[in-house]
């Protein structure tokens, strides 16, 4: 078998489905193709999973088009889970982990699903939560761990009694429904069918000169696309695949040397944190020979390779859009996303959807000349999905400009959304918990500039009148009503907030004016939000 193989040539239209990519690969190859939390599963390893945990899921009551939310972290049951859902022909809705009350309750409720499956130590996230009335019967436990008193039924995981033959699974047919940022209101569920997946694990080997010679790191959570398409681009590779459970900057190369890994998986935030770290030889001492590093600045390239003898490999991509824009491997040009992938058409656009001239800046529009190759809507959301894909092009909301010699350059979000240590953060959902507080009137969530390359939230924040509080209160109240990234890390009482004459927030101008020397700042505070 060449190293080199071209994948689509074994998996022909019509047999891009998961369950078709992982039958094909186990008759391809007997050696591991997944590594996770010490369990190494072969591809016929992944087909007995898929089959015993989608017959435990058809004994719950699951059928196909049936959604199962997944609430934990990194661990092989996950991937029990999601391959059981695939084979059967249900979705699965992994839900962040970092997910509290208000967030849970919203996909809960947008995607009615079936059956919740939780992990023990996240179990008091569903605190609060009007349970009872969003259709489940009970929950199943995943893994062991103390369980306190719960408004439903709990039954532990485990295999179901019979192994099912895979259904028939259309390439279009929905695996996921992954919940992206809100912008203007709550998240919104993107439908990812299985050829989405399929090309989101092409185009990464494309883009990393992927070979079945190769050994994926990733300490991505599996509940965004990214890791997930880690997996699948093992299997359409024949390469493996080391999931981490999470990222750590003190353990990261002792793990990447561990896995024996030669690609990994990075985000804009995670280059400059293991650069702030003292010099050392663990740094060379790895196969590593390329990087993805979405959103890496420009300056730290020529360092981080400096360092570590890794390349840096950018480009674009979205849980909408797939892998649409990639930085070729012989003309990297750091500070650029790339150049547009064989497949897809790009326009950069002004409001009305015409093409601006390049070297201008403009709204990126993507479409996909491959059926299903990106997602195919908002779950039960239709004003969106028709507002996101009008006029036949998915409106990505963010600000780029094109040069004459095709290179993409990224300016900024239109979006109104902030990005911090690789998640995307919906002010929306900020603002709606701060307002739950009796004593703010009005409340405004914004980027601001970071050390780390990517954004800090911060927030304006009007009174009611009549009131104090303080902002180590504000943290308090936060915490546990929201994931711990979205918690603030600046925030400034202010007077009233600047709008227009329609009562509109004017966010640019408060993101314009920043961090001021009033602002209270979280780390100057000293107080640490845990991670949980």
């Amino acid at each position: 078998m060449s190293q080199h193989r071209n994948p689509i040539v074994y998996f022909p239209a019509g047999r891009r489905s998961l369950p078709a990519l992982i039958e094909r690969c186990a008759e391809r190859t007997a050696k591991a193709v997944l590594s996770c939390g010490g369990t190494a599963w072969t591809a016929q390893d992944c087909r007995d999973a898929a089959a015993r945990f989608a017959g435990r899921l058809a004994e719950e009551g699951v059928r196909r088009g049936d959604r199962v939310a997944i609430l934990c972290g990194n661990r092989v049951e996950f991937l029990q889970l999601f391959l059981g859902c695939a084979w059967l022909g249900a979705i699965a809705v992994p839900i962040n982990a970092a997910s509290r009350g208000p967030q849970i309750e919203h996909i809960l409720r947008n995607s009615e699903p079936r059956l919740l499956a939780i992990e023990p130590s996240l179990l008091p996230a569903l605190d609060g939560l009007a349970i009872d009335g969003l259709g489940l019967s009970h929950l199943l436990l995943i893994g062991e761990g103390e369980v306190g008193r719960t408004a439903l039924e709990i039954e532990p995981l485990s295999p179901g009694s019979h192994a099912l033959p895979p259904a028939s699974v259309g390439a279009g047919d929905p695996l996921a429904i992954l919940y992206t940022s809100g912008t203007t209101g709550p998240s919104k569920g993107v439908i990812c069918p299985h050829e989405q997946f399929f090309w989101y694990g092409i185009n990464c080997g494309i883009a990393l000169g992927t070979h079945a010679d190769d050994v994926l790191h990733t300490t991505l959570p599996l509940f965004h696309i990214n890791a997930l398409s880690s997996f699948v681009q093992a299997l359409v590779y024949d390469a493996r695949l080391v999931i981490e459970p999470q990222f750590s900057v003190s353990r990261y190369w002792a793990g990447v040397r561990e896995a024996d890994a030669t690609i990994v998986s990075l985000l804009g935030a995670m280059v400059p944190m293991l650069l702030s770290r003292p010099e050392s030889g663990e740094e060379q001492d790895h196969r590593v020979r390329i990087a993805s590093g979405p959103g890496v600045p420009a300056a730290l390239h020529a360092e981080f390779h400096r360092r570590t003898g890794i390349r840096l490999s950018d480009g674009y991509a979205s849980t909408e859009s797939n892998v649409a824009i990639i930085s070729p491997r012989d003309d990297m040009r750091p500070g650029t996303m790339g150049v547009l992938l064989d497949g897809f058409e790009a326009r950069v656009a002004d409001a009305d959807d015409q093409p601006v001239a390049d070297g201008l800046p403009g709204e990126l529009l993507l479409r996909a000349r491959e059926p299903f190759a990106m997602a195919i809507g908002y779950h039960a959301m239709p004003d969106k999905t028709i507002e996101a894909w009008r006029n036949l092009w998915l409106h990505t909301g963010d600000r780029v400009i094109r040069d004459p010699d095709g290179y993409f350059y990224f300016v900024d979000r239109l979006k109104d959304t902030i990005r911090r240590r690789g998640e995307n953060i919906s002010s929306y959902e900020i603002e709606q918990v701060l307002l739950m507080h009796p004593a703010i009137a009005m409340a405004a969530a914004f980027p601001v500039s970071s050390e780390l390359a990517e954004d800090e939230v911060m927030v304006a924040l009007k009174l009611a009148d009549g009131v104090a509080v303080t902002p180590e209160e504000i943290i308090a109240f936060c915490d546990g009503r929201m994931p711990y990234f979205s918690i603030p890390r600046f925030i400034d009482f202010v007077e009233d907030l600047p709008r227009t004459d329609n009562g509109k927030v004017q966010k640019f101008k408060l993101r314009e004016r920043g961090v001021g020397p009033n602002s209270w700042d979280r780390d100057k505070a000293g107080i640490v939000v845990a991670r949980r």
